[in-house]
């Protein structure tokens, strides 16, 4: 494929091989190279301003599909100390609120309240938004996750973090001070995990022997379909199928029991798990989500080739448009400053001689550089302060809460260009 928007060579060579010769999930090495992305750098490593002129340490980012179980994946090149101190907190957007509510509803009716209750341990638990909802209804809560920077603000929403990476020795710690989990649940860090064999041994080990395994992250038939390459970045090492999450479980112990269809993230799913020496028979919604990605062409080389094709496709009218813009002298700035849209921006070479600024609610990015593309991060008041003509969105998944947040910009002509899953201005 020719690579028309590929970035400059990385300043330095990828630290690891950046292709892989078998699947995390399946371990088949029947994979195909979907999209070779050039080098990006980690797509959470915002720049301070001192560093600016610094080298900053790029990887070659190459998408691989797995044609046994339609698992996308990347190589592992981050070092794992990236980790310990993080940026990306879900309590930004207030759709993240209430969808966490709902799923610790879901955690707590499965562990109980109250005295007597079972453990409720999320890995990855990030800022810890969601155990705080289940703390209010009452449910007994562990965090894990390495970002100390992030457990303070858990702390400090009353919610207990183990600072530590999560496999089978911190799994037995945990299990040997508080007791085995009654449910352990995971959003959107599933897919940041190198070794998900040895993952997925450690849950076994932590959790009770009827104990329930939640896994939340983007449903790899909807990324295919809707053009979602922006969800491959380093830190995603793994965009899963159903199909791949049932092939682990077989190889581990644990059987897929359930799915739920979820809206977040442009599409995700929420998939239960239980050890299977329960032998519990799974609900029908599994086979018919097992049914529509094969339909889908998941295990197909034409689907991705088709795929690569769109995302080309995308790039070339993104760019034309945004050109067209700035020619006739349009102003136009990024809303948003989310970890795929870094891979948009890298990707398809779209810099600061394009966009003014990107404008994002997380205080950890304000006052920051965009990895790569070095665009300056300010907080939405510059949205106001600025009055750009267009407002790319880069967090196009959260669109319609964006939309409302920026009825001001709308009302005085503002324009939004939405990029995925093709380009479109709004209104």
């Amino acid at each position: 494929m020719n690579r028309t928007f590929t970035r400059p060579p990385a300043t330095r060579p990828p630290a690891r091989p950046s292709l892989l010769t078998a699947c995390r999930c399946c371990r088949s090495s029947n994979l195909m190279l979907v999209l070779p992305m050039g080098a990006h750098p980690p797509a959470n490593m915002f720049v301070r301003p001192e560093d600016r002129t610094r080298p900053q340490p790029s990887f070659a980012l190459n998408a691989q599909a797995c044609l046994d179980c339609g698992l996308l994946q990347v190589a592992d090149q981050v070092p794992p100390d990236f980790f310990t101190n993080y940026l990306y907190v879900p309590s930004g957007a207030a759709t993240m609120h209430s969808h966490f509510a709902e799923l610790a509803q879901v955690a707590v009716a499965r562990a109980g309240r109250g005295e007597g209750a079972g453990l409720i341990v999320d890995i990855g638990c990030n800022d810890g938004l969601m155990l705080s909802h289940a703390n209010a209804q009452g449910g007994r809560t562990l965090g894990i996750d390495p970002a100390a920077n992030l457990a303070v603000i858990a702390a400090e929403r009353g919610v207990r973090v183990d600072t530590a990476f999560f496999n089978p020795e911190t799994a037995a710690r945990v299990r040997a001070a508080e007791g085995p989990a009654r449910v352990i649940t995971t959003t959107n860090t599933f897919n940041h995990i190198d070794d998900l064999h040895g993952f997925c041994t450690g849950v076994l080990a932590l959790l009770e022997d009827d104990g329930t395994f939640i896994i939340e992250v983007p449903w790899g038939k909807t990324i295919l379909e809707t053009n979602e390459f922006d969800n491959v970045y380093h830190e995603h090492l793994s965009e899963l199928s159903l199909l791949s999450i049932v092939r682990l479980g077989e190889a581990v112990g644990l059987d897929v029991v359930d799915v739920t269809r979820l809206p977040v993230h442009g599409g995700s799913m929420r998939v239960f798990l239980q050890p299977a020496a329960l032998q519990a028979d799974p609900a029908p919604v599994v086979a018919q989500m097992l049914e529509e990605e094969r339909a889908a062409g998941l295990l197909r080389r034409e689907s991705y080739e088709a795929f690569a094709g769109r995302v080309q496709d995308l790039g070339e009218v993104l760019t034309r448009i945004l050109k067209g813009l700035k020619a006739s002298g349009k102003s136009i700035a990024g809303y948003g400053a989310p970890a795929k849209g870094n891979t948009l921006l890298n990707y398809f070479g779209i810099g600061p001689e394009t966009l003014d600024f990107l404008a994002d609610r997380n205080p950890l990015k304000q006052g920051l550089y965009s990895p790569g593309m070095m665009i300056p991060v300010l907080g939405p008041e510059a949205v106001a302060e600025r009055q750009p003509d267009y407002l790319l969105v880069l967090a196009w998944n959260f669109f319609d809460e964006i939309r409302e947040q920026m009825a001001e910009f709308e009302a005085r002509g503002g324009k939004f260009i939405v990029p995925l899953p093709s380009p479109r201005i709004i209104p």
